[in-house]
C-alpha cells in the first residue's frame, strides 16, 4: 500500500514566518525524487527553491501561484511506498527512494533527506499527525457534530474568497488559529481581538490579511461615524480619481523594507551630517592600481577599505542599541551592508568580516553578492548581520540623500556620484572630481562630534588616499 505523506512549508530561517508562492515545479501525478525542488516561493529576505524531503508521486498540491502561505502550511502530499497494483509508487523512470528503500530491506517512506533547509530534512519520515478540530459548540442542546477534515485538495480547484469559506471565529475559551508571530504583534499593537476575527486559511488559521482587513474595515467605520450626515450621500459617489487608483500589497521584499524603514524611523532618533570632498586623488590612484595590472579595483571596494579603517577609529558607529537593556551594543568586527538595487527591489547583502578584507578582495565579493542578488539567490544569511552600511547613491545620478538607517545599526555612509566641479584647489580655482558624503547616524550611540570626526576622516582619505597608509 503506498503511504500519503504531507510535506508542510518549512523554516527558512532567520524569523521568516511566511513566504509567496512563486511557482510551481511540480504538476499532481508527477514522480519526485527525494531532496528534488518542487516549488520555488519568495520570502521577505530571498527567492527560494523548496526541496521535498520524500520521494514519490505528487498527489495533491495546496496554494495557487501568488498564494501567501504561513510556515507549518501544508505545499503537497506525496504517495510512497506501493501503489493498489503492487508497483513502488516512486517508479515510473525517474530516480526516486523506492528502489534505495528495497535494497536495503526497509519501505521507501523510511529515506530520509539528509540536510535540506532550516527547520525540516529527516532520517526518518514522520509519523502521520491526526489534525483535531476544537470542538463546536452544542445546537438547541445537541452537540453538533464536527466537520471532516479534508486531506488532499485538486491542484486546480480554485480557492474560495475568504468571505465564502467555512472557518469559524475561534472560541472564546480556546486557541486562536494563528501561527505567524508577525500577525499577532499586527494585532496587538492596533488593539484588535483576534478572537473575533474568521481566519480564511485553512481549517479556519487567521492570516495577516484578515487582521489588515479587519483594521482597514475599523478604520473606514470610525470615518463614517465622523462624517456628517449631510456629507454622506456625496461621499458615497465614486470619483474620477478614485476609479484610476491601482494598489499594490505589500509583501514580499518591499513590504519587508516597508517594515524595516517604519521601524527605523520609529525607533531611531537619527541625525545626517555631511560634507563636500575633492575626490581627484582617489580617482587617480585607483587608475594607478588598475593600471599595474590584475583584478580591477572598483570604487566601491576603495570606500569601503575607507569606511572600515574609520571605524577602526571610530568604534561607537559600528554597534546597536538594546532598547530592552537599554544598552549600546558595540561590534569588534565589521560585517558591512551595501546597498544592491534589484528588479524585486532593494536588498543589502552584507560583506563578512569586511575589516579583513584588502580592495582586491572587497571588489570580488561586492562582484558576487551583487550577482546573486539580481538572480534572486541570495540566502537569508547573506542579508543579515551588518553592523554598517554604505549606500552609494550616486550610480542612479545624484549628488546627495540623506538616508535612513538600516536596523538596527546605528548608521549609514551614503556617496553621491563624482562628477566635475569647480573648486579651490592649492589657492586656485579648478575643475576637480567632486562627491557629497553623508553621514546619518542613531544619536544614542555617539553626539555630534564623533559623527563629524568619523565623516571627515572618511573626507581626508577621499582627497588623500596616502592618509590610509597609517592603518594599513
Amino acid at each position: 500500500m503506498a503511504q500519503v505523506l504531507e510535506f508542510k512549508l518549512p523554516d527558512l530561517g532567520e524569523g521568516l514566518t511566511e513566504a509567496e508562492i512563486v511557482r510551481w515545479l511540480v504538476e499532481v501525478g508527477d514522480v519526485v525524487a527525494v531532496d528534488q525542488p518542487v516549488v520555488e516561493v519568495e520570502t521577505a529576505k530571498a527567492m527560494v527553491e523548496v526541496p521535498c524531503p520524500y520521494g514519490g508521486v505528487v498527489t495533491a498540491r495546496f496554494g495557487a501561484e501568488g498564494t501567501e502561505l504561513p510556515v507549518g502550511a501544508p505545499l503537497l502530499t506525496v504517495a510512497v511506498g506501493e501503489t493498489a497494483d503492487g508497483r513502488p509508487a516512486g517508479d515510473a523512470g525517474t530516480p526516486a527512494t523506492a528502489g534505495a528503500g528495497r535494497a536495503s530491506g526497509r519501505e521507501p517512506a523510511a529515506e530520509g533527506s539528509g540536510n535540506v533547509l532550516v527547520g525540516y530534512g529527516t532520517s526518518e519520515a514522520p509519523a502521520r499527525r491526526r489534525r483535531v478540530r476544537p470542538a463546536a459548540p452544542a445546537v438547541n442542546g445537541r452537540p453538533r457534530t464536527p466537520e471532516p477534515v479534508r486531506e488532499t485538495r485538486p491542484a486546480d480547484t480554485p480557492q474560495a474568497a475568504p468571505s465564502a469559506r467555512t472557518a469559524r471565529p475561534a472560541p472564546e475559551d480556546g486557541p486562536v488559529p494563528v501561527i505567524s508571530p508577525l500577525v499577532r504583534r499586527l494585532a496587538r499593537q492596533n488593539g484588535l481581538d483576534l478572537r473575533k476575527l474568521t481566519g480564511s486559511g485553512p481549517d479556519g488559521l487567521i492570516l495577516r490579511a484578515d487582521v489588515e482587513h479587519a483594521l482597514r474595515a475599523a478604520g473606514a467605520q470610525d470615518r463614517t461615524d465622523t462624517t456628517e450626515p449631510a456629507a454622506a450621500p456625496a461621499a458615497a459617489a465614486p470619483s474620477a480619481s478614485t476609479a484610476s487608483v491601482t494598489r499594490v500589497p505589500l509583501k514580499g521584499i518591499r513590504g519587508a523594507v516597508a517594515d524595516k524603514l517604519s521601524r527605523s524611523r520609529a525607533e531611531i532618533p537619527d541625525a545626517t551630517c555631511w560634507v563636500d570632498a575633492d575626490a581627484t586623488e582617489l580617482m587617480r590612484t585607483r587608475a594607478a592600481m588598475n593600471a599595474a595590472g590584475g583584478p580591477k579595483i572598483s570604487v566601491l571596494a576603495l570606500l569601503a577599505r575607507i569606511c572600515t579603517a574609520a571605524l577602526a577609529r571610530f568604534p561607537e558607529l559600528n554597534s546597536s542599541v538594546d532598547t530592552e537593556a537599554r544598552e549600546i551594543v558595540r561590534y569588534a568586527d565589521v560585517h558591512l551592508g551595501f546597498a544592491a538595487q534589484t528588479e524585486r527591489g532593494l536588498v543589502v547583502p552584507v560583506v563578512r568580516d569586511a575589516h579583513t578584507r584588502d580592495a582586491e578582495s572587497l571588489t570580488a565579493e561586492f562582484a558576487r553578492l551583487t550577482e546573486a542578488a539580481r538572480e534572486g539567490t541570495l540566502t537569508p544569511a547573506q542579508l543579515t548581520g551588518g553592523t554598517f552600511t554604505l549606500n552609494n547613491y550616486g550610480v542612479f545620478g545624484v549628488d546627495g540623500s540623506t538616508p535612513i538607517i538600516n536596523h538596527p545599526e546605528a548608521a549609514m555612509l551614503g556617496v553621491g556620484r563624482i562628477v566635475p566641479k569647480p573648486w579651490v584647489h592649492e589657492g586656485e580655482l579648478a575643475v576637480r572630481q567632486v562627491v557629497q558624503l553623508s553621514l546619518t547616524f542613531d544619536h544614542r550611540v555617539c553626539d555630534g562630534g564623533t559623527a563629524g570626526g568619523f565623516l571627515r576622516y572618511v573626507a581626508d582619505c577621499v582627497e588623500q588616499p596616502a592618509v590610509l597608509l597609517r592603518t594599513l
